[in-house]
């Protein structure tokens, strides 16, 4: 049995949307130990009904997304020792989003938000068309390259305090997924989708706090795509197509 000294106090938030509480559990410390690592621990070991995701544990699906120690995580990317520094460490399912049980959230809203910004591509092509050839050096082509590689994993969406205080903004993922579709040539949706983020609760909502430039742990910039939204939506309108 491991040492008191080598045991981290571990709080885990337990519970549903309709409520719940902390609850707190010894998990001995490893070399190189991920957060994901204690919570597996926890869940196989300790309580076997605690509610969590992940699937590829390398930081590549970002179903793993928790808030520890306030702060939304990937936890499979997340090693205690840089979250905790020695101290307690606190576990709790993503903010701005409801749920389900203990850390497991429900994404319905986060993707709803990603349809009413559009962020779905429709071709100006069809099958029988020539292939579009877009040379890697074209400048749409690097803004686009700049934000595709987000993989939906929320954590922007946590971390953004306009969402925390009105649930109706579309969120940073949704309009930085409208921006690189905006800027894909490609796509035949551009003027929809600008009327689609230039609303109430679209990208003039933004405070630019750059909270999911902080955070997202692809290291992209939502706050940058959404200023250049402000800005192509602005131009839309002066052209009186909005």
């Amino acid at each position: 049995m491991p040492l008191a000294s080598d045991l981290l106090d571990v709080r885990i938030w337990r519970g549903t949307e309709h409520g719940g509480a902390w609850a707190t559990y010894p998990v001995p410390q490893r070399a190189n130990q991920t957060v994901l690592d204690v919570v597996t621990y926890v869940q196989r070991e300790l309580e076997p009904t605690l509610s969590y995701r992940f699937a590829c544990r390398v930081g590549m699906c970002g179903s793993c997304a928790m808030a520890v120690n306030g702060i939304p995580r990937w936890t499979c990317r997340t090693h205690v020792h840089d979250a905790a520094g020695g101290e307690a460490l606190a576990i709790a399912p993503l903010p701005n989003l409801p749920v389900v049980k203990d850390l497991c959230v429900d994404m319905d809203a986060f993707f709803e938000k990603w349809q009413r910004a559009r962020g779905f591509y429709r071709s100006k092509r069809t099958r029988q068309d020539e292939f579009a050839r877009i040379p890697p050096d074209d400048a749409a082509r690097r803004l686009v390259d700049a934000g595709v590689e987000c993989i939906n994993c929320a954590v922007c969406y946590a971390a953004c305090d306009v969402v925390a205080r009105r649930p109706d903004y579309l969120g940073p993922a949704a309009l930085n997924r409208a921006w690189t579709l905006i800027n894909d040539e490609r796509d035949a949706d551009d003027t929809d989708r600008l009327r689609s983020v230039a609303g109430d609760a679209g990208c003039h909502a933004c405070h630019s706090q750059q909270g999911c430039r902080e955070r997202c742990p692809k290291h992209l910039n939502p706050s940058a795509a959404i200023a250049a939204l402000k800005r192509a939506t602005m131009w839309a309108a002066l052209r009186g197509q909005l």
